[in-house]
């Protein structure tokens, strides 16, 4: 009689991991969110971002390259709703495309599953969430300008190089021949003043092609 052996049960293929993580100004800072997708599992170059872009951008460049990275099988993963979304429209139609897609959405340790009535009014609430704040964000950004405008406050500061002078260290930085150091002896100015030039030269380069800044 032939000995019987028990079979062990298959185990299923880890699915890849793939993680996004966004913020909407440039002064905030993504190691935290890096820090989480990587305790979730998600190698370190296999995370894309988008800094200095809002959430009711669908155009966004690591987003983009985030789900066309996302195949059958595999998991994008984000920290939170909120950093794929800020709006409900979005944040189902980037759901369901992941959804077609055949993979699956993963929002910090929880794995989204459409087909779960508890698990989709979930995600519907945490969506809402996320647009009401973005929202409200946007609500006291415009009643406290139009305060200060009213007390005759914002005035702005004037830019410490002239819209030529900005250009010519542009033209200079492009050319690859000065460090940030040097540009900013150069022209007499801290580096902070040099990163501000560039930043602002790229936010225009941003909105000439149509993608807005947050």
């Amino acid at each position: 009689m032939a000995s019987s052996k028990t079979r062990s049960p298959r185990r299923r293929a880890a699915s890849t991991l793939i993680g996004y993580a966004r913020c909407s100004t440039a002064a905030q800072d993504l190691i935290a969110q890096q820090q989480i997708l990587l305790g979730l599992g998600v190698d370190r170059g296999l995370i894309y971002f988008d800094k200095g872009l809002t959430g009711r951008n669908r155009q966004r460049p690591g987003l983009e390259k985030a789900l066309a990275a996302v195949h059958e099988g595999f998991t994008l993963v984000v920290p939170k709703l909120d950093r794929l979304a800020r709006s409900v429209p979005d944040a189902r139609a980037i759901a369901e495309e992941i959804e077609q897609r055949g993979a699956r959405l993963q929002l910090g340790a929880t794995v989204y599953d459409p087909q779960d009535p508890m698990g989709k009014m979930f995600f519907n609430v945490l969506a809402t969430f996320a647009e009401f704040e973005a929202d409200l964000l946007s609500l006291r950004t415009r009643e406290g300008m139009a305060v200060a405008r009213a007390k005759g406050r914002l005035k702005g500061k004037p830019p410490k190089l002239s819209a030529s002078q900005q250009q010519h260290l542009l033209k200079l930085l492009a050319a690859g021949e000065h460090t940030i150091p040097e540009l900013a002896e150069l022209f007499s100015v801290s580096r902070a003043t040099v990163y501000r030039v560039i930043q602002r030269s790229e936010r225009q380069q941003l909105a000439a092609a149509g993608i807005t800044v947050g």
